[in-house]
Parts: C-alpha cells; sequence; structure tokens
C-alpha cells in the first residue's frame, strides 16, 4: 500500500528536509547554476533538500516542463525555489506561488526571489494546498518530499484536481526505482490520463491534464 512506507529508508539526515523547524544550524551557500540558457544564483542551508546543488530531478524538471501562457503556476515543496523561480522567469505572465512546510525553505525561497529579481513570485509556508486553497492554478509543479513517505506524495496528486482549472497539468519528477511506476497508476486514477513528460538518468517526470467531465 501507497500509506506504508516500507520502500522509504529514512534517516535523521533526512528528516529536517520535511520538518516544519529545522533543528539543524545552518550552513549557509551560494549555488550558480545554468537553468534552460538562463544563469541563476541561489542561496541556500543546511536543512533543506539538495544544498550544495540543483538536484538531477528538479533539473530534469525545469528543463523539460510545460507552462501555461498565462495564469497561476504552483510549485509545492519548493524548498529553497529552484523550480518556481525558473518558471516565473521563464514566463513573466505568469504568476508564481511557492509552498513549503520547512520555515527555513521558504526563508531562502524568499529570498531567491529578491536575489534573482523575480517580480511575479511569492512565497507561502504551510502543509501540502492549505496555504493555496483560495488560488485555481493552470500548472502545478512538483519535486515532492519522497522522504517524507508516499502517502504525502500521493497526497499531492489526488488533492491536485481540486485545485486546477480545466485543461490544467501536474508535471512531478521522481526516482523511477521509487515509487514512479505505482505513482503512475494513482496519476492515472485522479485524471484519466498520464504520460511520462521525460525521463534521464533514473528519473522520471510524470504529467497529467485535467479534463473537464463527460
Amino acid at each position: 500500500m501507497l500509506e506504508k512506507r516500507r520502500n522509504i529508508k529514512m534517516t535523521k539526515k533526512d528528516e529536517h528536509y520535511f520538518a516544519p523547524h529545522p533543528k539543524s544550524k545552518p550552513k549557509f551557500g551560494i549555488i550558480q547554476t545554468c537553468l534552460r540558457g538562463k544563469t541563476f544564483k541561489f542561496l541556500t542551508a543546511s536543512g533543506v533538500f539538495s544544498k550544495k546543488r540543483v538536484d538531477p530531478g528538479t533539473k530534469l524538471l525545469i528543463e523539460n516542463m510545460v507552462l501555461p501562457e498565462n495564469g497561476y503556476v504552483l510549485d509545492i515543496g519548493c524548498g529553497y525555489g529552484a523550480i518556481g523561480i525558473a518558471a516565473a522567469v521563464f514566463n513573466p505572465k505568469l504568476h508564481v506561488l511557492m509552498v513549503d512546510v520547512n520555515e527555513r525553505a521558504v526563508k531562502l525561497a524568499k529570498r531567491n526571489v529578491e536575489l534573482n529579481r523575480v517580480c511575479n513570485a511569492e512565497v507561502k509556508r504551510g502543509h501540502l494546498y492549505e496555504p493555496v486553497e483560495d488560488y485555481t492554478f493552470n500548472c502545478i509543479l512538483s519535486n515532492p518530499p519522497v522522504s517524507a513517505g508516499l502517502a504525502t506524495v500521493k497526497a499531492i496528486i489526488v488533492e491536485a484536481p481540486k485545485h486546477m482549472a480545466d485543461k490544467a497539468t501536474l508535471q512531478m519528477v521522481l526516482k523511477s526505482k521509487i515509487g514512479g511506476k505505482r505513482l503512475q497508476l494513482i496519476f492515472e486514477e485522479a485524471f484519466g490520463n498520464c504520460i511520462v513528460l521525460a525521463r534521464e538518468s533514473g528519473y522520471r517526470i510524470l504529467m497529467s491534464k485535467k479534463e473537464k467531465p463527460n
């Protein structure tokens, strides 16, 4: 069952990535990277996911994400903000919201919005969709906190349609060996459709579109 965590090996090092209040003392750093031909700088710190580099899964999603022409985009589980900030930069017509439960990640994401001179993005703190209940999104993007358990990832998927406009997409990057095939079935159950948008280095991007009911 997806709710069980038998296939997830969680360590003390992993726990603070999705904890609301990381206990480790922050050690800050700067990442400079090129994404889709543009240069970005991200302030990072201990207590957040992939503090030393933009991880391969996040890069794969950024390089392949399909953005709407306009409207609202959500980066759920945003970490220090790489995906949401990139989406806002690549299409300034979008309004991007970024959400994370980790207070340190939220502070870093807000700082990175300023650092990259992004005017069309904002960051909110909270659990999953709670901070954005009043919004309807044209696209939802996520590199989810798999270490939190597959039940959390499943919740991101099955609750997404309630927060999406017609023809909006959910795009999520996952390690193929950690629930990739099982979660594809959850995508199909929630939306009635699912494709593998891209696949590389043990990662895959799943994408579903919200269709009008018949």
